[in-house]
């Protein structure tokens, strides 16, 4: 089908404005995820405070114990908050 005269669909074509220029975003952090059902996998604990990432973490997974309903759980290593040694899985 050939569009009228003008561009057609009733308005001009719009790219899409160029990306903003300036500083790249900062780095992301990751943590690995050691043994257990997602063993290899990293975490991303970007936004996570110290205390968050001294306390470890409950992922929802359902390659654990539990299936569906069940989690995973992750704890920091001692003195090395980038790798979560699993712990076990819970319902």
């Amino acid at each position: 089908m050939a569009w009228p005269a003008g561009g057609g669909g009733g308005g001009a074509a719009r790219r899409p404005p160029p990306p903003p220029r300036g500083a790249p975003p900062p780095p992301r952090v990751y943590a690995e995820l050691v043994g257990g059902p997602l063993d290899g996998l990293l975490l991303d604990v970007t936004d996570w405070t110290p205390g968050q990432r001294a306390s470890g973490t409950a992922l929802e997974t359902e390659l654990g114990r539990y299936g569906a309903d069940g989690r995973s759980l992750y704890d920091p290593r001692p003195g090395d908050t980038l790798h979560f040694d699993w712990s076990g899985d819970a319902p």
